[in-house]
């Protein structure tokens, strides 16, 4: 199961916003997640010019072992796992049978084992089904998620800022890791596994930590991106000038939605089928044997499309479009001939700085009206706002991949 983070309690002198994350129908998974050390603005511009520094209790981790792992999750998910070679990561679904999303799956090959990183409130249902399956095979799974914590540098100078931090690094420099790769270091003694996932539009370095060297390596990233500056144990949340700065989700939030991604239990979830995510061929391999719920999945192929998709939706300007209302999660959304029957409703939504401060959101709209171009309206504090379906999921071009 999830552990409380000891990044909240090594911070607790800086006050941090904090609150608990839950999945819908899991009230009882409360996990304390970081919202903000200090101005949102700022934590956002680190993001975007330098490089900011993020705590992930809210991710679980499995270890996979065994010579016969990587054939037997390759008949499992919905990626191809052949020929993932180690120091490498893809992402793929966990679905059930009937072919919606029990998890949604990064998976890092390591050469001794597989890392399974998923939600945290994914966790227990994933750990006992997939094991299930297991009838000759050798392969055995592991809850390490209480030994293993998870940071995140996002920012230009993530990669520089990790190998100045590290006191070795193992296979590769995090300077040459392209998105997908894996490399190892060792920061404050601490054995570090990194992968390269640009998940906020910038370079995105997610860290695999021991649990009981957290707080360690977190100062060490801040003391090398310049923000401890007086002792290695002060924690200096004035430091307006440095190269790194710590930051909560709010900034990567917004950072997020505008890089095009989307998140498991946020904007799609266990019901959902993985043609309705919006990132069906970032996790989906149509190429590959069978998988558990393929059957599903080659049926929606085949039909074309599902009842509803995952669209960004940008809105329309109208006098200063800074005035427009942000929606937020739940809003509905309706098509602009349709009256008042919705056809939607908002995911998630943010005030996008890369789009001059106007809002954007992700939806989740009927397929009939999910078309680029298409007209649509958000019903927004109150107020019907014209907006637009965009071509993919990411707000601004220079984040597209």
């Amino acid at each position: 199961m999830a552990h409380p983070s000891p990044i909240v309690a090594h911070t607790a002198a800086a006050e941090p916003l904090t609150s608990p994350y839950a999945a819908p129908g899991d009230p009882v998974l409360a996990i304390e997640v970081i919202q903000a050390f200090g101005p949102m603005p700022l934590e956002y511009a680190a993001i975007r010019r330098s490089c900011g520094l993020l705590d992930l209790p809210h991710r679980a981790t499995i270890e996979v072992t065994g010579s016969d792992r990587l054939d037997f999750l390759n008949r499992m998910v919905t990626q191809e796992l052949r020929g993932l070679e180690p120091l490498h990561a893809r992402r793929a679904f966990w679905l059930n049978r009937k072919g919606r999303i029990d998890a949604d799956l990064r998976v890092i090959e390591l050469g001794d084992r597989t890392l399974l990183e998923l939600d945290a409130h994914a966790l227990k249902r994933t750990i006992d089904t997939l094991p299930a399956f297991i009838f000759t095979e050798d392969v055995a799974f592991r809850d390490a998620t209480a030994e293993t914590h998870r940071l995140a540098l996002h920012g230009p100078a993530a990669r520089a800022l990790l190998d100045a931090a590290a006191d070795s690094t193992g296979d590769r420099p995090a300077a040459s890791l392209d998105p997908g790769e894996v490399t190892t270091a060792v920061i404050a003694g601490a054995g570090v596994i990194v992968v390269r996932d640009d998940s906020a539009g910038e370079a995105g370095l997610e860290l695999f930590v021991p649990t009981d060297a957290a707080a360690r390596v977190f100062d060490r990233l801040l003391e090398a991106g310049g923000w401890l500056r007086d002792a290695p144990e002060a924690f200096d949340p004035g430091a307006e000038r440095a190269r790194l700065r710590p930051i909560g989700w709010l900034a990567y939030n917004v950072a997020r939605i505008e890089a095009g991604t989307p998140l498991y239990y946020l904007d799609f979830g266990p019901d959902s089928l993985p043609h309705e995510t919006g990132v069906l061929h970032d996790r989906v391999s149509f190429r590959k044997g069978c998988y558990l719920g393929q059957e599903v999945v080659a049926r929606m192929e085949s039909l074309g499309q599902p009842k509803q998709r995952l669209v960004a939706l940008r809105f329309d300007d109208a006098g200063d479009a800074r005035e427009t209302p942000q929606p937020v999660t739940g809003d509905a959304v309706f098509a602009e001939d349709a009256g008042d029957k919705p056809i939607g409703a908002v995911t998630s939504s943010t005030i996008s700085p890369m789009l001059g401060g106007v809002p954007v959101c992700f939806a989740m709209v009927r397929s009939a009206q999910s078309a680029p171009g298409t007209r649509l309206a958000v019903e927004a504090s109150g107020v019907r706002v014209a907006a637009t379906v965009q071509d993919g999921l990411a707000f601004h071009r220079s984040l597209r991949p």
